[in-house]
C-alpha cells in the first residue's frame, strides 16, 4: 500500500468516527411498535425508543378526579376527532393522578390514532425537530411532559414557551403538548421578584417584569386542569377502588380502613400515590396474614378517623 492511499485510509476512518459523534437529525422510529414512544439522548443524539410495556391504565381507574377527567377526556376527545383543542398544563397536588389520567387518554383514544411521546425538560430543545418529524404523520400526538418545572436560565424553558405561541414556524395541528407539574408557573417564585411591582396613582398594582416572565409560560396552554389534596373520605374510597383492583372482597376492604389510615398518618400524606402503594402492600403481604381478625378493629390510636 502506498503512503497516499495509507492517508486516505486513515482518513476516512476518521471521518467515520467524526461522524459518530456529530449531531444526527432525528430518524422516525418504527411507529407500529408501540403507542407510546420515548426521547432519550444516546451518545449526543437523540432518538426515539418505542415503549414496549405501556402503563394499562383506565380511566375507570382513576376515582375522585371526575372534573379534571372531565376536561382532560373532553379536550383530548376533539384533538383526535381533529376539532381545535388545547395544550394541557396539569398542576397540583403530588400524587393526585396528573400523569396516571395523560397515560388513561392515551389507551383510551389509542385505536383511534392518539400516540403519545415522553420529552425529558433536559430534551425540550429538540422539540422543533420533534414537531417536524411528526408533522406528515396521519396519528395524532401528544408531547407528554412529566413533572415538569425549570430553573433560571435553562435551555429548554424558552424552546418550550417558543413551540406554545410565538415561533414563526407554527406547530401542526396534529400534535398537542400536555405537561404536568407541581408548580403552577413552572419556575421557582421568589420573595424578591415582587419588590419590582409598581402602584400607579390610582392605586393599581402592576407586577415586575420578573413575575410577568414566570407567568408567561404557564399562560401559553390554553387548558389548565387543577389537582386539589384529598379529604380523608376521598382517600378511602381510593384504597377501595385499589384494593378491589387486586381482587380483596368488601369485608377485607372495609377492615382495611384503619390500616389505611396509619398508613396515611405514616406518610404524612393522603394522596391517590399513597393510596396506592397501600394496597400494593396489602395485597402483597397476603390478605390474611395482612388483616388479621383480632387486630384490624378498634386498635387505631385515638381520633384517626379525623387525621
Amino acid at each position: 500500500m502506498s503512503a497516499l492511499e495509507h492517508l486516505i485510509e486513515r482518513a476516512e476512518a476518521l471521518l467515520t468516527r467524526l461522524e459518530s459523534v456529530l449531531p444526527q437529525p432525528l430518524a422516525a422510529p418504527d411507529w407500529s411498535a408501540s403507542v407510546a414512544f420515548r426521547a432519550r439522548r444516546r451518545a449526543g443524539r437523540l432518538l426515539l425508543e418505542p415503549v414496549r410495556h405501556v402503563s394499562t391504565i383506565r380511566l375507570q381507574d382513576l376515582k375522585e378526579v371526575e372534573p379534571q377527567k372531565e376536561k382532560l377526556l373532553r379536550n383530548t376527545e376533539q384533538f383526535v376527532a381533529g376539532r381545535p383543542a388545547n395544550n394541557v398544563l396539569l398542576t397540583g397536588a403530588r400524587g393526585t393522578g396528573k400523569s396516571s389520567l395523560i397515560k388513561a387518554c392515551l389507551n383510551e383514544f389509542a385505536p383511534q390514532g392518539l400516540r403519545l411521546i415522553e420529552v425529558d425538560k433536559g430534551d425540550l430543545v429538540d422539540l422543533p425537530d420533534l414537531v417536524d418529524l411528526v408533522s406528515e404523520r396521519p396519528e395524532r400526538f401528544v408531547i407528554f411532559c412529566d413533572d415538569l418545572s425549570f430553573d433560571e436560565g435553562e435551555l429548554g424553558y424558552k424552546a418550550l414557551k417558543s413551540m406554545l405561541d410565538g415561533s414563526v414556524a407554527a406547530a401542526s395541528d396534529n400534535l398537542l403538548i400536555y405537561a404536568t407539574s407541581n408548580r403552577r408557573h413552572l419556575l421557582p417564585e421568589q420573595m424578591k421578584d415582587n419588590l419590582a411591582a409598581k402602584m400607579d396613582e390610582n392605586g393599581e398594582l402592576h407586577p415586575g417584569e420578573a413575575i410577568e416572565e414566570k407567568v408567561s409560560l404557564s399562560e401559553r396552554f390554553g387548558l389548565w386542569v387543577s389537582f386539589y389534596p384529598f379529604s380523608q373520605q376521598e382517600y378511602l374510597e381510593i384504597c377501595a377502588q385499589w384494593l378491589r383492583y387486586y381482587r380483596l372482597d368488601e369485608a377485607q376492604i372495609a377492615a382495611a380502613r384503619q390500616p389505611a389510615l396509619v398508613w396515611a398518618l405514616e406518610r404524612g400524606s393522603r394522596s391517590g400515590r399513597v393510596a396506592f402503594q397501600f394496597a400494593r402492600d396489602l395485597a402483597g403481604r397476603g390478605h390474611a396474614e395482612a388483616l388479621p381478625a383480632n387486630t384490624i378493629r378498634g386498635d387505631a390510636p385515638e381520633g384517626l378517623d379525623h387525621v
